[in-house]
C-alpha cells in the first residue's frame, strides 16, 4: 500500500489561525471549482469519497487536511508523515465579492505564510488552462520561490484530437519556463486513471520517499 492510501481526514478550517501545527510537510492541492481537484485527490489516495466537491462550487471556503501516516505493526499507532491539503476552489461567476475576497485571503495567506508547505499541485482543466484563479495561485507562489509545483492538466481525455493535446501541453510547458518556482507539467485523467503513478512518483520525490 502506498503512503497516499493511508490518508484520513483530520480537520477543516476557514481561518489561518485555526490550522493544525505545522509539524510535518504539507502538499497543497489547488484549482478552480470544477477543474477536478477532488477527483485528483480521491484518485491519488484510492479513496473515492475522501475529498468531495461542494454542491454549490465556490461557496464553501474551507482548507481541509488529510493526514498521511505509517502504522506501527505491533501497536497499529499512526505516525504522521505529511498532510495533503485541499484548498478551496474558486471560479464561478455567481460567487459574491465577499467570497472572492475571503478566498484570496485564505488561499493566498496559506500559500504565502505556511511554513510547512512543501509544494502545490495546481489542477487545471485541459480545455481551459490558466483561468484567472490559476494565475492567482501562480502569483501567490512567487512569495515561496523554493516551493515546488506540479501543474496537473486534468480531463485531457476530453480533448478531441492528438494534435489538440500536443498543442495544450506545449503551451503549458512554455508557460512553465517563465515561472519562478520549479514546475513539473503532467497530464492526468481521474476517469481513465492516467498520470496517477507519475504524480505519485513526483510527490514521493518531494517527500523523500
Amino acid at each position: 500500500m502506498s503512503i497516499y492510501e493511508s490518508a484520513v481526514f483530520t480537520v477543516s478550517s476557514s481561518k489561518l489561525d485555526n490550522l493544525p501545527p505545522a509539524s510535518v510537510p504539507e502538499i497543497a492541492f489547488a484549482g478552480r471549482s470544477n477543474a477536478g481537484k477532488s477527483t485528483a485527490i480521491n484518485t491519488l489516495t484510492r479513496q473515492g469519497k475522501l475529498a468531495f466537491a461542494s454542491k454549490t462550487p465556490g461557496r464553501t471556503q474551507l482548507i481541509n487536511f488529510f493526514e498521511l501516516a505509517t502504522k506501527d505493526k505491533v501497536t497499529h499507532e499512526r505516525h504522521p508523515v505529511a498532510y495533503l491539503v485541499d484548498l478551496p476552489g474558486y471560479g464561478y461567476a455567481k460567487t459574491t465579492s465577499n467570497i472572492r475576497s475571503s478566498w484570496s485571503d485564505l488561499v493566498g495567506g496559506y500559500i504565502s505564510e505556511r511554513s510547512a508547505l512543501l509544494g502545490v499541485v495546481l489542477i487545471m482543466d485541459a480545455r481551459r488552462p490558466f483561468m484567472p484563479s490559476d494565475e492567482w495561485v501562480i502569483e501567490f507562489m512567487k512569495n515561496r520561490p523554493t516551493a515546488k509545483m506540479v501543474w496537473l492538466i486534468n480531463k485531457e481525455d476530453q480533448l478531441r484530437t492528438v494534435s489538440e493535446r500536443r498543442d495544450v501541453i506545449a503551451a503549458v510547458k512554455k508557460r512553465a519556463e517563465t515561472c519562478v518556482n520549479p514546475v513539473s507539467v503532467q497530464y492526468f485523467s481521474g476517469l481513465k486513471k492516467t498520470g496517477v503513478e507519475e504524480l505519485r512518483a513526483t510527490l514521493d520525490g518531494w517527500l523523500g520517499l
